[in-house]
């Protein structure tokens, strides 16, 4: 006997997602019984983040976007300026507490849904679903049965892989005094930024308005920093690349995103499957999660509304995936150079192309037009190469990158914090 049909565990984009749209059947099929379990708030519930991508006009979001953008700008590492229009394609930014509002207000709305608090501890397979353990913030045990199981938790660890790097970022929204910003244009890379020695690093910028904007310092490196040296590197980039008015720091952001060729199992039992980034839909050339998790949510629940198996499928194509593993250990091995390799992919390919092609969208002759712009012989190198390397177990680094930091877990959530007077621009 189930206590529930489908269980969720976990409340952020991809449980949510997904509860959304099994509760949201086509006509002639049925809602099943949901239940979302999601952890209390802690240390287990990230703070509200940042959701971006890029889809066309009419997303089923864009009411409540934060801003969006029609032009895309990016910096070459010798000043270079490339700006262009990805028209159809518009880049989107997503606030996850928004986010939640209008799903969790939809799921309430609906009587075959239900919300439960809970730090899960355990999810155990049984012949015809699974057992879920956890416990209330109060310390009350929570025990439920259902016939499928959707989790959406981080990893213990990540699998075995050729190739893991971590794409690291720390972020200001920031408040001007003068209009600084341009509303339309969003800078996706800013090569400018000082490179360090094994990987890349680059600007990033979303004007929110003339006077708003979230700026981040990225680098795709073997390990994060401490939060002085994102410090440092931010008021760098505002003072020397990006120079600004007076500004102030209204809040922040931090994240460690793994970039891996990992094989992710999307089951660990009859009834019992991984969506979300514990399912390998974060891709692992760019980091981007958000419109994989819509993509991989929209087929379960069809799936399930049309009376089969509802097992995600797989969250990137074979190519891809192949693509990326490439890309990964030529980074990883210095065969190219990061900077240049983007900046020369958004020089010579159109740009709504080139997203297409980082989101997974285009067919094997555009694949092979884009991969004209690339090195062509390292990379040919690094894919004769892929076939003799070992999966290895993923190590955490055990020493900081430059000036120190705590290492990271398997799959960390971006988090925000409300700003001190150590976030203030000296």
């Amino acid at each position: 006997m189930y206590d529930t049909e489908v269980a969720v565990v976990g409340g952020g984009a991809a449980g949510l997602s997904l509860a959304h749209r099994l509760c949201a059947p086509p006509p002639g099929a049925r809602c099943p019984e949901v239940t979302v379990v999601d952890a209390p708030p802690g240390p287990l519930r990230p703070p509200e983040r940042t959701w971006c991508y890029w889809e066309g006009p009419d997303g089923e979001y864009d009411g409540v976007l934060a801003a969006s953008w029609d032009r895309l700008r990016v910096h070459g590492a010798d000043g270079s300026a490339l700006t262009g229009r990805p028209a159809p394609l518009r880049y989107k930014m997503l606030r996850s507490g928004t986010f939640e509002a209008l799903v969790g207000a939809r799921l309430a709305a609906t009587p075959s849904a239900r919300r439960v608090t809970a730090a899960v501890d355990d999810v155990r397979a049984l012949p015809d679903g699974a057992e879920i353990r956890g416990v209330t913030a109060e310390g009350d045990p929570v025990r439920l049965r259902a016939r499928w199981v959707f989790d959406s938790r981080p990893l213990p660890a990540l699998p075995p892989a050729r190739t893991t790097l971590l794409q690291h970022f720390h972020g200001w929204f920031v408040r001007t005094e003068r209009p600084e910003f341009d509303s339309g244009t969003a800078d996706l890379m800013d090569f400018r930024t000082p490179q360090p020695d094994h990987g890349l690093s680059f600007g990033y910028v979303l004007p929110l308005g003339p006077h708003e904007a979230l700026v981040e310092y990225t680098e795709f490196a073997a390990a994060p920093l401490d939060e002085a040296a994102y410090h440092r590197a931010l008021r760098h980039y505002l003072t020397e690349i990006r120079p600004l008015g007076p500004y102030r720091v209204t809040a922040s952001e931090q994240g460690v995103i793994p970039m891996t060729d990992a094989r992710f199992p999307r089951a660990t039992g009859p009834g019992v499957f991984r969506i979300g980034a514990a399912g390998g839909a974060t891709r692992p050339s760019t980091g981007y999660t958000f419109a994989t998790v819509q993509r991989q949510t929209r087929a379960i629940a069809a799936a399930f509304h049309q009376g089969r198996t509802p097992a995600p499928p797989p969250p990137h194509s074979a190519r891809s995936r192949l693509m990326d593993a490439v890309l990964l250990r030529a980074l990883d091995s210095g065969r190219v150079d990061g900077a240049d390799f983007f900046t020369g992919l958004f020089r010579g390919v159109p740009m709504e192309r080139l997203l297409r092609f980082l989101d997974g969208g285009t067919r094997l002759r555009e694949d092979l037009s884009i991969g004209l712009h690339t090195p062509v012989l390292p990379m040919l190198r690094t894919v004769a190469e892929l076939p003799r390397l070992r999966r290895r177990p993923a190590v955490p680094p055990t020493r900081p990158a430059r000036t120190g930091s705590a290492a990271p877990t398997a799959a960390p959530a971006p988090n925000r914090k409300t700003p001190s007077d150590d976030d203030l621009p000296a």
